[in-house]
């Protein structure tokens, strides 16, 4: 056989692909590995095309025609902005609500510069990083002290670690929740050292059923939000302040997970049940726990709140290094409970209540506006703006609806899969939802300034 014969005698060496000008002009904006890395790739789909059958011209050139698309492929971010038209408010695969300007302010001067993260400026001495949050923390809801760790779930470890290592927690089997990611509370007890003691029903758990569980062995009461899941019907449940009473009597502490980190009554959104943080230390909780990322609106976090005592055991823990919040998580969660300090600011300012908080008519307004621009695409065989329910997302209220205005589109040339993919692919990424042949835009979670975008967005995939 001739090389003429052999087509894979034909492929060009790297070297001579290196020396094509295109590719030369490459190398101030990527590594010289980088580009190597590429060309060896795409010679690797051209062999691959050829063990297939596929023939074609292969000469340097050719392969350098394929590298700069394959660089900006190849380089682009991982991580990008999406506009959420789902209309799931705390959407966790999206990285739920997005944070207050204000917070994501004081991220940005954190990473940008330094700041006083361990140090306090009157004295000049080192200090604790959980100083900022403690307070603002202790302000809001009354604790005696608190500190802070990268999410709930590592708050639930370390509390448990601290408080009841080598012990019993006595908890109602109907609060042994699966959270996010299939985490499990008996398998989180497990790894804190503690021992599961569950005690009652799947729906009825009686004070006496705690009581009759609490041995020498046991080292606290725990009281766990059901935030992901509801039981109705039959039921029956101990209130915080009668587990607290029970656990006084047995000089036993209570640990309160509220979950999602109401700082505020949510009934004013139309949804009820959802647990306030400062009504559990009210009630007595030893140690309240929730999540700084979900209703509180705030960076991923997990904060611990309670008594003195049982804060300082927790600081002491050495896994708590392990645990800590680094320097832009801290200052964000600090700006948003800035916030909170006058309610009408953090109604206004926290993002995921003011998306909770759109009146209805205002998202009509904002569906019927979209629907008109929607409707310049010929590309588009339907376009229409109705009222639709929605959920807030999150492990959060998923039982409680809420009223929302959508607009769906048909696309003309190609399948509501096909559409929805292009829309995840183009730049921004929409994410909106499939339902009956047509891909749904929720406005609630479209913010105004994405409207522009959106726009463009579709009409780019939907003519493609």
């Amino acid at each position: 056989m001739t090389k003429n014969d052999n087509p894979y005698r034909n492929l060009p060496a790297v070297t001579d692909v290196l020396q094509v000008p295109s590719v030369v002009a490459l190398e101030p904006a990527h590594a010289h590995d980088v580009v190597v890395e590429a060309i060896r790739a795409e010679l690797a789909d051209v062999r691959a095309g050829l063990a297939q059958g596929r023939n074609g011209t292969c000469t340097p050139e050719s392969i350098a025609a394929s590298i700069e698309k394959r660089l900006h492929h190849d380089m682009k971010p991982r991580l990008r902005s999406v506009i959420n038209a789902t209309g799931i408010v705390l959407h966790t695969n999206l990285g739920r609500a997005p944070i207050a300007e204000e917070a994501a302010k004081a991220a940005y001067d954190a990473a940008h510069g330094y700041l006083n993260l361990e140090l306090d400026l009157e004295t000049g001495k080192r200090s604790s990083r959980q100083n900022p949050i403690r307070g603002w923390v202790c302000r809001l809801i009354g604790a005696e002290s608190a500190t802070v760790v990268n999410n709930n779930a590592a708050a639930t470890v370390i509390a448990l670690r601290t408080l009841a290592q080598g012990r019993e927690v006595i908890v109602s089997r109907g609060q042994l929740i699966e959270i996010g990611g299939s985490f499990r509370i008996p398998d989180i007890m497990s790894v804190s050292g503690a021992t599961l003691r569950e005690v009652g029903t799947t729906n009825i758990t009686r004070l006496s059923d705690y009581e009759k569980a609490i041995t020498p062995q046991t080292a606290a009461l725990m009281q766990i939000h059901t935030s992901n899941y509801r039981i109705a019907g039959f039921t029956e449940s101990v209130t915080t302040a009668e587990l607290v009473a029970l656990a006084k009597k047995h000089q036993l502490p209570v640990i309160d997970d509220i979950g999602s980190g109401a700082m505020l009554d949510f009934n004013r959104f139309g949804f009820t049940g959802e647990p306030i943080a400062r009504d559990s230390i009210a009630a007595g909780a030893d140690l309240v726990l929730f999540s700084g990322d979900k209703l509180l609106g705030g960076p991923q976090a997990g904060i611990l709140a309670g008594t003195r005592a049982c804060v300082e055991r927790i600081e002491k823990d050495p896994l708590m290094r392990a645990f800590r919040c680094d320097k832009m998580t801290l200052a964000a969660l600090e700006a948003t409970l800035r916030i909170y300090m006058n309610e009408d600011n953090a109604l206004r300012d926290i993002p995921v209540l003011r998306l909770l908080g759109l009146p209805l008519d205002e998202l009509k307004k904002r569906a019927s506006a979209l629907a008109k621009r929607l409707r310049t695409i010929e590309t588009l065989t339907s376009v229409e703006s109705l009222e639709d329910i929605a959920y807030v997302g999150g492990g959060s209220l998923p039982d409680q609806q809420m009223k929302t205005w959508i607009v769906e589109v048909k696309p003309r040339d190609c399948s509501d899969a096909d559409f929805a993919q292009r829309l995840r692919l183009g730049t921004p990424a929409v994410m909106g939802r499939v339902r009956d042949g047509k891909v749904v835009f929720d406005v609630r979670t479209i913010l105004p300034h994405q409207t522009d975008d959106l726009v463009e967005a579709v009409r780019r995939a939907s003519t493609s």
